[in-house]
């Protein structure tokens, strides 16, 4: 139970320094869920089949948010780009539907400027390099049309001429990391001002970006390896390169990379599901896949119902938070939660009006008012100022 004194100050500390999350899905669930009709998710009002709307965003603490304009890899060649403009014109509708609640936001001094307005600033994230179909001419224009970072890969290893320029974590190596067109990537993305973002790649690929970028890269979702052994967490080498290449890692709360428990049932969930030879389907999917086979679907929730999913806790993000801390060190660490990208939360951080409970637990855990503030919004307003100085020479 958070004591009044604590609750109290953590009321003052957002106040002060308003969450800005790397990483959050609304946009893709609402094409998944209404095919971006706000009409029938008014994000003015509660939706339960959403992790994300405005009152829940204010009770959160949230002063500015990365809203993804993620598409599938697994899109065929040329739907990419238009999926993601398809992204951008959603996450645009948002702003321009709420005016007294959102404004655009490019840099970090837009950012300061709508928080200062008692607004929160709306940023976008492009997830995955698949979505520039191997063009910088496209990733230049992503940039002008306000995506403030890009994430190298998705899933899948994206693709220039037929072969992998960058290695995912969740994909069979190609690339050996980053190809030569995979560092002319992130160096043309240090020359605009577009933060290099390394959630979802390959350790080799996260070690090529450090060798190559002259910015501060993030991770906008990822966690910490040695706490969750999980490809999609950082190990702690990176983490230490991280900190001295002055990045952020923004901590998500997806429970297979924040709990080994539920990294571990996950992962004997998809070896059942291959062994039956059942299509993967999750909320990134483009559409639910078709069901080849009824009764290998009955065997799987058969094997669901004898293998009931664990249940991540908060503790144990803050237990992610925490070790990024020791390794990095508290300038380097943020808050990317991954709302509206998964099908399960852990429990206290069940929707983004939880950032409070979170900042509680590392309050009585120790952490200081400017490591909370840091945490919260200060480190990565830092790296979007420093990134910005490098692309302005």
């Amino acid at each position: 139970m958070t004591s009044p004194a604590t609750t109290d100050r953590i009321a003052a500390l957002l106040a002060a320094h308003p969450v800005l999350d790397g990483h959050n899905d609304v946009a893709w669930a609402l094409r998944r869920q209404v095919g971006y009709d706000l009409d029938q998710r008014d994000l003015a009002t509660s939706q339960p089949l959403l992790h994300t709307d405005i009152p829940r965003l204010r009770k959160g603490g949230v002063g500015a948010q990365f809203f993804s304009v993620y598409v599938p890899g697994t899109l065929p060649p040329g739907q990419s780009i238009v999926a993601v403009l398809e992204q951008i014109d959603c996450v645009a509708a948002i702003v321009a539907r709420y005016p007294e609640t959102f404004g655009a936001a490019v840099t970090a001094a837009d950012v300061r400027e709508v928080m200062a307005s008692g607004r929160i600033a709306a940023l976008m994230g492009a997830e995955g390099g698949h979505s520039i179909e191997g063009s910088l001419a496209l990733l230049r224009t992503l940039r002008r049309l306000g995506v403030g970072y890009m994430t190298l890969t998705h899933n899948q290893n994206p693709l220039k001429d037929g072969g992998a320029w960058a290695d995912a974590a969740t994909d069979v190596p190609s690339a050996g990391g980053l190809t030569d067109f995979g560092r002319d990537v992130v160096r043309e993305m240090n020359r605009i001002g577009m933060l290099v973002d390394l959630s979802h790649v390959a350790p080799s690929t996260m070690r090529d970006a450090l060798d190559t970028s002259t910015a501060p890269v993030i991770f906008s979702h990822s966690s910490c390896r040695a706490v969750t052994d999980h490809v999609r967490d950082a190990p702690d080498d990176v983490l230490t390169r991280l900190a001295a290449n002055g990045g952020v890692l923004m901590v998500t709360f997806v429970p297979g990379f924040v709990s080994q428990e539920c990294a571990d049932h996950f992962a004997a969930h998809d070896r059942r599901r291959a062994e039956l030879g059942l299509p993967e389907n999750s909320v990134y999917a483009q559409d639910a896949p078709e069901v080849p086979d009824p009764a290998a679907a009955a065997e799987l929730e058969k094997w669901e119902d004898e293998h009931p999913a664990p249940t991540a806790t908060l503790a144990q993000v803050a237990d992610h938070v925490d070790h990024a801390r020791e390794v990095a060190g508290a300038d380097h660490v943020g808050l990317g939660g991954d709302y509206d990208g998964v099908e399960s939360l852990p429990a206290g951080l069940e929707d983004v009006s939880t950032y409070p409970a979170l900042l509680a637990e590392l309050a009585d855990r120790g952490w200081n008012d400017r490591e909370l503030g840091g945490l919260t919004s200060g480190n990565i307003l830092r790296v979007m100022l420093a990134a910005e100085e490098v692309a302005n020479g």
